[in-house]
């Protein structure tokens, strides 16, 4: 059982795209005092992106372009209505995210 909150600010979160695990960018994450959560292979993807990505598809599947003119105005539009308060709520659940994904062994969670 978790007792201390994981204080997210202090940490940067990144998956294991190799562009991310490289020696190169581990040592200058390194030098650059950042710390970098471990991210296991196979996790489910926390990044809140990913919702703001869902958000985008979505509005394209409520919107049903017709062409790619279509398709890249709804994205843009849909992009564009992103407010700062639900990027904002979407860190401020990273605790709360990352808290159930240790709870859950790495499985997958709600989030």
């Amino acid at each position: 059982r978790m007792r201390s909150r994981i204080q997210v600010a202090e940490m940067s979160f990144f998956h294991n795209d190799p562009k991310h695990t490289s020696k190169r960018a581990k040592s200058w994450f390194q030098t650059n005092k950042i710390n970098v959560m471990e991210w296991p292979a196979q996790s489910p993807d926390l990044n809140p992106i990913e919702n703001l990505w869902g958000d985008i598809k979505n509005a394209v599947s409520e919107a049903k372009p017709r062409n790619v003119n279509e398709l890249w105005n709804v994205v843009k539009e849909s992009w564009s209505g992103i407010t700062a308060e639900r990027c904002h709520k979407l860190v401020d659940s990273m605790s709360h995210r990352c808290e159930a994904v240790i709870k859950n062994c790495g499985h997958t969670t709600k989030y």
